[in-house]
């Protein structure tokens, strides 16, 4: 005897009542939302690419919530201090965190005395997300040859330690995946650090350093010819500079490094809250100048709390093994 699959009239009921149930739990933890300001703390200084990617969201999201939108800088250890102040907040969605891949995936796993963890904070949304840039000052006298990976590979081998590179601070990204290619390529280099990757950048410029992997920021100081850039970071080569090739095309199999810029919410901070706010800030794609805007500095993303979960997870998974086989560790 063949089972109906067709729904009574009380199953219909009862699905349709836990369904609006569902609904107006969701809506309830966002109900009202918001009455007051928003806060959105940035660990890095003003003019870096992630207060600029964020002063751009910011005012978006300002026009959709209809409640001022303030940005507040906080500075230090690689957005340790930011990040730390954001965890002890409410969750109640009134204070935000604006971060990038290092503050999530990698601080957690490299400071032995961090003041916070993933689990402290909830996905809201990746604003951008994008390759790095190796590049070397072509007006320094110590890389006017360098034109290609192999060049400054060449160059770091024959004088073990001498080579400067810069990056936007201890345990940053911009370092770790320099220590990455010298561990692929056989080569040691002298690290740095900065107070972000722009700082680092007028480090390479005014030729305080040799080289360094840069943001998409460092596209018109390339394309002006003040800078040389050697290869990107990504699996594929970068929609804005189409000549130049890939590490791994530079015949370093398997090296991919993109970074994010995102914002993220104390734990516990109701769902209807979150989507809320992703809602808002979803709704950036409708806004081509904004989007243009953004894409100076990354590929739009907007990806959406679980799937932004998700590859926070795996991504702090693939870091750690780097960081274990690197045996990087910060105090």
């Amino acid at each position: 005897m063949q089972r109906s699959t067709t729904l009574s009239v009380s199953s219909l009921r009862r699905f349709l009542v836990a369904g609006a149930c569902a609904a107006v739990s969701i809506a309830s933890n966002a109900q009202g939302f918001p009455t007051k300001p928003i806060q959105i703390v940035v660990g890095f200084p003003a003019g870096n690419t992630l207060d600029t990617v964020i002063r751009l969201a910011a005012e978006h999201l300002r026009s959709k919530l209809g409640q001022p939108v303030i940005v507040v800088n906080k500075p230090g250890a690689n957005g340790v201090l930011a990040a730390t102040e954001v965890a002890r907040a409410p969750a109640d969605g009134y204070v935000l965190l604006a971060t990038n891949s290092s503050g999530m995936t990698v601080n957690p796993q490299i400071y032995k005395k961090l003041s916070y963890q993933l689990s402290d904070f909830t996905p809201v949304t990746m604003l951008t997300s994008a390759p790095l840039i190796l590049v070397v000052n072509p007006t320094h006298q110590r890389t006017a040859s360098v034109k290609t990976v192999a060049d400054l590979v060449f160059m770091a081998r024959a004088r073990p330690g001498e080579l400067l590179y810069g990056s936007g601070g201890p345990g940053n990204i911009t370092s770790l995946g320099f220590e990455m290619l010298g561990t692929q390529a056989g080569f040691k280099a002298t690290h740095v650090p900065y107070k972000g990757t722009g700082a680092a950048q007028f480090g390479l410029l005014g030729k305080e350093v040799d080289a360094m992997l840069d943001t998409p920021l460092s596209v018109p100081q390339v394309k002006a010819g003040k800078l040389s850039a050697l290869a990107v970071t990504g699996a594929r080569r970068w929609r804005d500079l189409p000549e130049v090739p890939t590490i791994q095309e530079s015949g370093y199999k398997g090296f991919d490094i993109t970074f994010w810029l995102a914002l993220m919410a104390p734990a516990q901070t109701p769902p209807g809250v979150i989507d809320a706010i992703h809602a808002a800030l979803s709704s950036i794609r409708d806004v081509p100048h904004l989007v243009r805007q953004l894409q100076v500095h990354g590929d739009v993303e907007l990806m959406g709390p679980l799937e932004f979960g998700a590859r926070i997870r795996a991504e702090s998974t693939a870091w750690g093994e780097v960081i274990r086989r690197e045996n990087i560790q910060l105090d």
